[in-house]
């Protein structure tokens, strides 16, 4: 433990830059991720008969390895930040993919109906009813991305990219626990940071009968 301290307090700078480069890489994926996968959750909405077939293709991504992931960019994109926020961005389209399209077929198609009386048009009743009502689900599956796409950024290291990976490799070819947890730890504490972050934010902008609601229900 003093010796982690020591390694933590000697490199407090690297650490430091690195964390940075860990933010900005998984930050940029995940809004790459976020602004395809929920546009296209709701293209899937209109179009249900490809809905299968593109959540499979987006599914399979999820089961090639990372660093596998990150070889197949390398001859594409060459080696740094670019390949690396490619890749965490692909991982990172599923759960906000599936949760939009789910959050959206599950709002009551009674209040879809009103908003069509109400002379609402498909965008007006979208943005106003649809949107609203999916974004805790929405919400869901951006903070299980985020969770995935900080963990993923730690492999981004291996072509070149920095971040909180670095300091792992170091530690790996210097046979170091020290320095593999200066990397490690950081990256698992920024994981919990951003989660807690948008799980309150979540909170933040429900309106207040539904968190009233929320709670009689819990």
């Amino acid at each position: 433990m003093n010796e982690l301290l020591l390694v933590l307090v000697d490199r407090w700078p690297d650490i430091l830059e690195a964390t940075g480069q860990h933010i900005l890489l998984s930050g940029m994926a995940l809004f790459w991720a976020i602004i395809i996968a929920v546009p296209l959750g709701v293209f899937l909405t209109r179009y249900r008969k490809i809905a299968g077939l593109v959540l499979g293709v987006v599914s399979v991504i999820q089961t090639i390895p990372s660093l596998a992931l990150l070889g197949f960019m390398i001859p594409l994109f060459g080696i740094g930040s670019l390949p690396a926020i490619i890749v965490m961005a692909l991982y990172g389209l599923l759960p906000i993919l599936r949760n939009t399209y789910t959050g959206i077929l599950d709002v009551d198609k009674s209040l879809l109906e009103a908003g069509r009386g109400m002379g609402m048009t498909n965008s007006q009743r979208l943005v106003m009813v649809e949107l609203p009502l999916a974004r805790s689900v929405i919400f869901a599956g951006i903070r299980t991305a985020t969770v995935m796409t900080i963990g993923v950024a730690t492999l981004a290291a291996f072509i070149g990219a920095g971040g909180l990976g670095d300091l792992i490799l170091r530690g790996i070819s210097m046979v170091d626990t020290g320095v593999i947890l200066a990397g490690a730890i950081p990256a698992a504490v920024l994981a919990i940071l951003f989660d807690l972050l948008l799980a309150w934010v979540d909170w933040y902008i429900t309106p207040q009968g539904l968190r009233l609601r929320k709670q009689q229900a819990a």
